[in-house]
């Protein structure tokens, strides 16, 4: 039975992560080992069959050099502290990793198997033994349009994201949770009826957001009744860093012979959960409408092909709808007034599960398949 130890699985990611494969029975397939780096020693909480009842130490080179998988949703300071030097002591397993720190390395594979299965194959049979996961509105984005990008129609993109407070991390959703309610509780002490002095109010909370009590310790600024154009770090370019990876990672993704082009904006919004993308998106060629739905619907099992009309946009296309599942709506698909080569889509995903922890458990199968 294949060893895998798992780090991580405390955080966000790693809890989802938790609950899909205790949900899926993935644990009955390998003899599994929890490390932790800070509670080595104590009693394993997670109930997984097979699995070691007492907690390792995430930071033990010898232990974990014995597995034969190591999967980490630690994040990438501890790829940065652990993965050189556990490769340096002759680690000869497989490293499948959540954080970005490894991306792009020209050996580490980007997976998503949905669209990149044949890659990730290549890839084992080449003898390569890191794994990562993708950016979170990337891998949503390429499953949502699998089927334009499968069958070469794309020559460039356009995203613009609107992304939840969750992918900034936990801390992140807590505080956004705590500016909602410091400006609800002050506005709304008055009352719950507010219409008639409503410009009076916005006044108000203008003012709230402003105030040097106001919590914005993790973002910085009010994420509450506002948004943030900006997520990540800046580069020379005038790119954040987000929307830098939307290019750079799509194409490592597909190993494509030819770069597709794709830019964008990356917006934080005030939804808890789940990241949402228009996309303007520029064919080779003219398609019609109904192979373009074709195409889109029948790439994968989980995209959830959402009619262009009011109605079922409201109730398909939103994060409230996306959260906690693992479909891919994809709608708003219509040819553009710019020309008959201009598609416009909409789609929103739950980039904790497809975004983060499912492609990962899934490559956790695709090795017990090699």
């Amino acid at each position: 039975m294949m060893k895998l130890g798992i780090v991580g699985w405390r955080g966000m990611v790693g809890q989802v992560l938790m609950e899909r494969m205790t949900a899926e029975a993935d644990f009955k397939h390998f003899e599994t080992t929890f490390f932790s780096t800070s509670q080595k020693g104590e009693t394993n909480p997670i109930k997984a069959p097979n699995s070691n009842p007492v907690l390792q130490d995430a930071y033990d080179i010898s232990a974990l050099k014995q597995m034969d998988v190591i999967l980490t949703c630690q994040g990438g300071d501890y790829t940065k502290k652990v993965h050189a030097e556990l490769k340096a002591a002759g680690f000869k397993g497989f490293w499948i990793d959540a954080a970005s720190t490894l991306r792009m390395e020209k050996d580490a594979v980007i997976i998503l198997d949905p669209v990149n299965k044949n890659v990730i194959k290549t890839a084992l049979l080449n003898n390569q033994k890191e794994f990562i996961g993708g950016n979170c509105t990337v891998s949503l984005m390429m499953l949502a349009i699998g089927g334009l990008l499968e069958s070469d129609s794309v020559e460039w993109i356009t995203s613009m994201t609107y992304q939840a407070a969750s992918g900034a991390g936990a801390r992140h959703m807590n505080e956004l949770l705590k500016q909602m309610k410091f400006v609800t509780d002050a506005v709304m002490s008055e009352g719950e009826n507010l219409s008639d002095q409503i410009l009076q109010v916005e006044k108000n909370v203008k003012v709230l957001l402003g105030d040097p009590k106001f919590p914005k310790e993790n973002f910085g600024y009010p994420l509450a009744f506002n948004l943030l154009p900006w997520i990540d770090s800046e580069l020379d370019n005038g790119q954040s860093k987000e929307e830098w990876k939307a290019c750079a990672e799509a194409n490592k993704i597909l190993q494509s012979k030819t770069l597709i082009p794709i830019d964008g904006t990356c917006v934080r919004v005030s939804a808890m959960r789940c990241h949402s993308q228009a996309l303007t998106i520029k064919l080779k060629k003219d398609i019609p409408i109904d192979e373009i739905e074709s195409m889109i619907r029948e790439h994968n099992q989980w995209v959830k092909f959402i009619p262009n009309n009011k109605s079922s946009s409201m109730e398909f296309l939103t994060p409230e709808y996306a959260s906690g599942n693992l479909e891919i709506p994809v709608g708003r698909v219509r040819k553009m007034n710019l020309g008959p080569t201009y598609l416009n889509a909409f789609t929103v995903g739950d980039q904790l599960l497809w975004g983060a922890a499912e492609p990962l458990r899934r490559m956790l199968h695709i090795l017990l398949e090699h």
